[in-house]
């Protein structure tokens, strides 16, 4: 059983978590907000990192077989700077990850649980709040087999027909 799991099963009263959200934009420092309202040094990979305090509202995926999971997040007090990070590289057409981890006050070293790495694919932006839609790996609309034969990879393939 995970940290969290046990966590869910036995809800001590001097155990609390901590949700956080890393969104990494190419060529910009990535953002890094906790709930709470306490700023947190949680670790990532053994390196302590900031995590700014806000108000961060997270709903989990629907388990189900559609095959592609999408993750909401509501952040309250994003600044202009984050926003204007995020909408530019949409624009562009970059990949934005998105990673959420869970972390316990008991242990700010390493997340409680497996982190979850999405693409943003949607957001939206209302005066200090920010609403984010990350998607897992879509498995069903995936190709299979995973390398296309076409004329630049098999210059052969124009002959057939």
């Amino acid at each position: 059983m995970t940290q969290v799991a046990v966590w869910y099963a036995s809800a001590p009263t001097d155990e609390l978590a901590i949700a956080t959200i890393e969104i990494q934009v190419p060529g910009k420092d990535p953002i890094r907000v906790c709930n709470g309202f306490e700023d947190q040094w949680l670790g990532i990979d053994g390196v302590m990192r900031f995590f700014e305090a806000g108000s961060l509202s997270v709903a989990l995926p629907a388990k189900n077989t559609t095959g592609q999971q999408t993750l909401r997040f509501g952040i309250s007090g994003v600044n202009g700077v984050a926003q204007r990070h995020v909408d530019d590289a949409l624009a562009a057409g970059e990949v934005v990850t998105m990673i959420y981890r869970m972390y316990l006050i008991s242990d700010k070293t390493a997340p409680a649980e497996r982190p979850r790495v999405m693409t943003v694919v949607g957001g939206a932006f209302e005066g200090g709040d920010a609403t984010f839609e990350g998607s897992y790996y879509d498995l069903l609309n995936s190709a299979w087999p995973r390398e296309r034969y076409t004329v630049e990879t098999a210059p052969g393939v124009q002959y057939l027909s």
